[in-house]
Formats: C-alpha cells, sequence, structure tokens
C-alpha cells in the first residue's frame, strides 16, 4: 500500500482528523494503482510471450521453408539427375537402335546378293533342264493325248455299259416287285410310286417307304412296301458294279 501524507500550515493546536473515509479511498486508489500496473505487466509479459511465439514461429517458418526448399532443390536435383540418366539411355538406345539397323541392312544386302546368285543359277539350271526336256515333254505329251483318248473311248463305252446294265436293274427290280406285289382294287393305270429302298450288299432289303411323288392312294402306297418286304431281296448278281445300298425306285403299273 502506498504512504499518504497530510499536512497543514495552521499552528493551531492539531487535532487529528477522521481519516476513515480517506483512508479508504486511499487504499482502493492503491489497489486500481497496482491493479492497473499488474495488468500493464500481465500485457507487457503477454506481449513478450507472443512476440516470443511469434519470433519462434517466424523461426519455425523461415526453418520449414528452409527445409521445403532444401527438399526442393533435392527432388529438382534428382528429377534433374534422373532425366540426365534417361536422357542418357535414349541415347545409347537410339544409338543400338542405330547400329542394328545398319547390321540389319547390312545382312539384307548379303542376304539378297547371294539370293540373287541362288537365282541366277537356278534359272542356268533351269534353262539348261528345259532344253534337256523339250524333246521328251514333246513325246510325253503326244503319248498322253494318245493315253486320254484311248481313256475317254474306253469311259464312254463304260458310261455306256452302266447305263444299259443300270436300265436292266431298274427293270429286273420292277419284276421282282412286281411279281410279290399284290394289286389292290384301288391301284390304277398309270401308277407311278418312287420307293426308297435300302439294302445291303447281297441284295437283301432292310427297309422300304414311300418317298416322293406317288399317285396311289394310301391302299396301293401299303401294298407296294409290302411288295418290297415281301420279295426279301433285290436282284444283285451281275449288278453288283450299279448297286447302292440306298435307291429311289420308280414303281409303275400300266394295266395287264
Amino acid at each position: 500500500a502506498g504512504l499518504i501524507v497530510l499536512g497543514t500550515m495552521d499552528w493551531r493546536p492539531f487535532k487529528p482528523p477522521s481519516l476513515q473515509g480517506l483512508t479508504i479511498e486511499a487504499v482502493i486508489v492503491d489497489t486500481q494503482a497496482l491493479r492497473d500496473r499488474q495488468e500493464q505487466a500481465r500485457r507487457e509479459a503477454e506481449a513478450a510471450v507472443q512476440r516470443e511465439l511469434e519470433r519462434e514461429r517466424r523461426e519455425r517458418e523461415l526453418e520449414e521453408q528452409r527445409r521445403k526448399a532444401a527438399e526442393e532443390k533435392r527432388l529438382e536435383d534428382l528429377r534433374l539427375q534422373q532425366l540426365r540418366e534417361q536422357q542418357e539411355r535414349e541415347r545409347q538406345e537410339r544409338l543400338q537402335r542405330q547400329q542394328d539397323e545398319l547390321e540389319r541392312i547390312r545382312q539384307q544386302r548379303e542376304e539378297a546378293e547371294r539370293q540373287r546368285k541362288l537365282e541366277e543359277e537356278r534359272l542356268r539350271q533351269l534353262e539348261a533342264r528345259r532344253e534337256r526336256d523339250a524333246q521328251a515333254r514333246r513325246q510325253a505329251e503326244a503319248q498322253e493325248a494318245l493315253q486320254r483318248q484311248l481313256d475317254a473311248e474306253q469311259a464312254a463305252f463304260r458310261a455306256g455299259e452302266l447305263a444299259t446294265l443300270a436300265q436292266q436293274y431298274a427293270l429286273a427290280i420292277q419284276a421282282q416287285v412286281t411279281r410279290n406285289w399284290l394289286r389292290p382294287p384301288t391301284a390304277r393305270q398309270g401308277l407311278r410310286c418312287t420307293l426308297r429302298i435300302v439294302q445291303i450288299p447281297g441284295g437283301e432289303v432292310i427297309s422300304a417307304n414311300i418317298a416322293g411323288r406317288c399317285n396311289g392312294d394310301e391302299a396301293t402306297r401299303r401294298s407296294l412296301i409290302a411288295a418290297v418286304e415281301r420279295a426279301g431281296s433285290l436282284p444283285y448278281r451281275g449288278f453288283e458294279d450299279v448297286f447302292e445300298r440306298e435307291i429311289d425306285f420308280i414303281f409303275t403299273y400300266d394295266g395287264d
């Protein structure tokens, strides 16, 4: 607390005044001053702390900036180093490709020259062979022409024989089926009915069915199938050359 001195120039007998109110005011004044000083000190301390914190923050920022700058420099140096290495690799690769291309061209030229010589030799031998074989070829062609003529004549003769044999075979089948046909009353003259017959070598019938066009009624159709089945086998001996496992046979009836 502060000290307050009260005085007077009057030499009259001193009568101590009542200091109760003044003392309270002085105390209040002194306490406020103390608070002001304390507040000032607190603000100054806070300001000092803030300045210190700001200084530390700036130092951290500067340090972070330096660290980032160093890291950026390191990364940039690394990037440049990698770029230089990549460029060097690419240069080496281009150089290698150029060398490979030159080697490929050289080999192609050598191969082309080798092939040219081989082709010249082949053509020379071919021409010589042509000269040697010319007469033999003409003779062979004449012989082949004669043979073709003979073969054609023989084939025509054979085809005629087979056509005749096929006609005879069809007539034999017609006769075989007719002999075993129990003609129903509804069968009429002009009957034409295609039968598909499956047989095995030897002529044994496996199956018979109406196939294709047939101008007979149902009873006539059934009677024809029954006739084939009743026959049991078709003519075979002498017809081996025109035998087929499956045949389409046109049965005809033009009256007795």
